[in-house]
């Protein structure tokens, strides 16, 4: 009787296992990750609906290794500590592959915890060298980096716009001040600098700043930051008698900056990826964006590629485990909506043109 109980114990035992693998192994968990939430949010809804739209296309050809995915968002607020609580949360759930985060400053401390789970980051902005300069194998990103925005602007206010005297502010972030500190760099020995200003995110009142750049004369004001602090800063700058333009990065590419900054922000200038109207793989992917969230925001294409790199790596590896994921984006040749994706050793994007970008008529074009 005790050896037919112990028997019927471990019979039972055996098939709450298997019921809870097969709950647990039933879908495939992809992780997106951004400001779902606050001020910057509309860049988080961008990133969402890109992997949604990748995430559906997959489920409706039947999933990934006969799996259907389950997209499961995090919502980092544009916070470093917040990031990191989402990564822990990703880990717990049994995430395999996370697209995001947005926001340098929450990229990088959320690698961290990638890294140490072996779940293969694929961030659609994060611009920060760093993030790749720490030499995680897991960690990648599709869009370009700093030096290379940051020596975009400065070529293009140096060889087009022929400026002499230029006033540079940053957020203070992790993104505007690296961004910044790259423009600086990049200006070479004809420029003078006559200032280089940090501003605190979530102010209202930037009458100080903007006054003193004013003073200082500048025919262009840099600002390394995003565009909700952009736009106050561009209105002020103008409210006080400012004249020059601004130039700023892919943070203030969005309609948004345009709201805030109101008839101000006309002539300003941005540097950013090329504009995927005019990219004919990106064709299929802004139709069936549209049909089902409206026109894609300056990163949803980033993200769905990104998303479609994670599931097709995941296809190749025949697995759901992100230490066989990774060799396989690693090594991807991937051609998508942005066009030929390759990452080289680092986890960076082989190729990543910058174009800039001209306020007109209140709204982005491209700079021909």
């Amino acid at each position: 009787m005790k050896k037919l109980l112990v028997v019927g114990l471990v019979g039972l035992a055996m098939v709450a296992c298997t019921k809870k693998e097969g709950q647990e192994g039933a879908v495939i968990k992809i992780g997106a990750a951004g400001q779902l939430t606050g001020p910057e949010a509309v860049f988080g809804s961008d990133m969402l609906n890109g992997v949604k739209l990748a995430v559906e296309e997959w489920n409706a050809k039947g999933g990934v290794l006969g799996k259907k995915i389950e997209l499961v968002p995090g919502d980092d607020q544009a916070e470093p500590r917040q990031a990191v609580a989402v990564a822990n949360k990703f880990v717990t759930e049994g995430v395999v592959g996370v697209v995001g985060h947005f926001n340098s400053s929450c990229s990088i401390p959320a690698s961290e915890v990638y890294h140490k789970a072996g779940i293969p980051q694929i961030s659609q902005a994060c611009t920060n060298p760093k993030l790749t300069d720490q030499g995680f194998d897991n960690v990648f990103r599709v869009c370009g980096l700093d030096d290379q925005q940051g020596k975009a602007a400065a070529d293009f206010a140096v060889q087009k716009l022929k400026v002499k005297r230029v006033a540079i502010i940053h957020d203070k972030t992790t993104y505007g001040q690296g961004f910044a500190e790259e423009f600086k760099k990049n200006l070479g020995t004809g420029v003078e600098v006559v200032a280089f200003e940090g501003i605190a995110k979530g102010e209202k009142d930037y009458s100080p700043v903007v006054t003193k750049i004013k003073s200082a004369n500048p025919d262009l004001v840099f600002f390394g930051g995003i565009f909700t602090e952009g736009g106050l800063l561009i209105r002020q700058y103008k409210a006080v008698g400012g004249t020059a333009p601004f130039i700023g990065g892919d943070g203030i590419m969005s309609e948004e900056l345009l709201k805030i900054g109101g008839p101000a922000t006309e002539g300003t200038y941005a540097t950013f990826g090329p504009d995927t109207k005019e990219i004919p793989s990106a064709k299929g992917f802004n139709e069936n964006y549209r049909k089902k969230y409206g026109e894609p925001g300056v990163y949803s294409v980033y993200a769905y590629d990104a998303a479609n790199i994670i599931l097709q790596s995941i296809q190749k590896a025949g697995a759901a485990d992100g230490k066989k994921i990774t060799p396989e984006i690693r090594a991807i040749d991937y051609n998508g909506a942005l066009g030929h994706i390759q990452f080289d050793a680092k986890g960076d994007v082989k190729e990543s043109p910058y174009v800039v970008w001209k306020v007109e008529n209140n709204k982005f074009k491209q700079v021909k």
